[in-house]
C-alpha cells in the first residue's frame, strides 16, 4: 500500500508538469550562472595568467593580490557562501530568495573557480606559439586574442564543461533559499513527505542532464581540437 501510494505522489508531480518544470529550472539556473560567471571569470583567468611572473606583462604584486583574492572565495564551501552573499543578492536583485537570489550566488561561487580554470587552460599554450606571434610584431591584445584563445580553445571547453557540472551541483543546494529546481523538488516533496521514489527520480533526472552536459561538451571539445584532426589526416595519408 505504501508503494503505491509514493507511485501515486510520483505520478502527481508527472502529471501536473512539477518535474518537468524541476528540469526546466535546473538547467536554466545552471546554463545562465555558468554564462555570466564565465563573462566574469575568462577576462580574470586571462589577466591572471597574463601578469603572472612568467606571463606577457609580468605584475607579481598585483597577481599575488588577485589570487589571493580569488583563492578566498574558492576556499569558501557554496552553502556558508550563499548565507553570507545574502545581503549582496538582495541588493542587487531585490530579494534574497528565489531563482534570481541563487543565480546571483551562483555567479559569486563559480567566477573565482572558472578564472582558475582558465588560467590553467591558457598556460597550457605553448611558448614558441606566443614567442613567433612577438616576433611577427603582435601586441599584447592580439596574442590574448589571437593566440591563446584559439590555442586553448579545446581546454577552454573541457574546463567549461566541467565549471557547468559543478555548478549544477551547487544548484541542487537552492532549496534552502527557495531557489527552485529540482534539488527543492527532491527535498520538499521527497525528504520532508518521505518519498523516496521523489528523491531518487531527481537523481537520476539529474544525472541525465549531467550526461548530455559532459558528452556534447567533450564532442564539441574534440571537433575543435587541432590535434585530433591533424591525427585523423596524418592517419588517411597513411593508408
Amino acid at each position: 500500500m505504501q508503494t503505491l501510494l509514493l507511485s501515486k505522489e510520483l505520478l502527481e508531480l508527472i502529471r501536473d508538469n512539477t518535474l518537468l518544470w524541476g528540469v526546466f529550472e535546473t538547467i536554466y539556473l545552471t546554463l545562465i550562472s555558468t554564462a555570466v560567471a564565465y563573462l566574469l571569470g575568462l577576462p580574470l583567468g586571462i589577466l591572471l595568467c597574463v601578469t603572472d611572473r612568467e606571463g606577457l606583462r609580468p605584475l607579481p604584486v598585483f597577481h599575488r593580490i588577485l589570487g589571493f583574492c580569488v583563492n578566498i572565495l574558492r576556499s569558501i564551501p557554496f552553502l556558508i557562501l550563499m548565507v553570507a552573499f545574502l545581503p549582496v543578492a538582495k541588493f542587487l536583485v531585490g530579494k534574497s530568495y528565489g531563482p534570481a537570489a541563487m543565480i546571483v550566488m551562483l555567479v559569486i561561487a563559480a567566477t573565482p573557480y572558472i578564472a582558475r580554470m582558465v588560467e590553467s587552460s591558457v598556460k597550457e599554450v605553448e611558448s614558441g606559439v606566443v614567442e613567433a606571434a612577438r616576433a611577427m610584431g603582435a601586441s599584447d591584445m592580439q596574442i590574448v586574442l589571437k593566440v591563446y584563445l584559439p590555442e586553448a580553445k579545446p581546454s577552454l571547453i573541457v574546463g567549461a564543461v566541467i565549471s557547468t557540472v559543478t555548478v549544477l551541483g551547487y544548484s541542487a543546494m537552492a532549496s534552502t533559499i527557495n531557489g527552485g529546481g529540482l534539488g527543492q523538488i527532491a527535498i520538499f516533496y521527497g525528504y520532508n513527505n518521505f518519498k523516496d521514489d521523489v528523491i531518487w527520480v531527481c537523481v537520476l533526472l539529474t544525472v541525465i542532464i549531467v550526461q548530455i552536459i559532459q558528452e556534447l561538451g567533450m564532442l564539441v571539445a574534440r571537433k575543435t581540437d587541432k590535434r585530433v584532426r591533424t591525427g585523423r589526416k596524418r592517419k588517411c595519408k597513411s593508408k
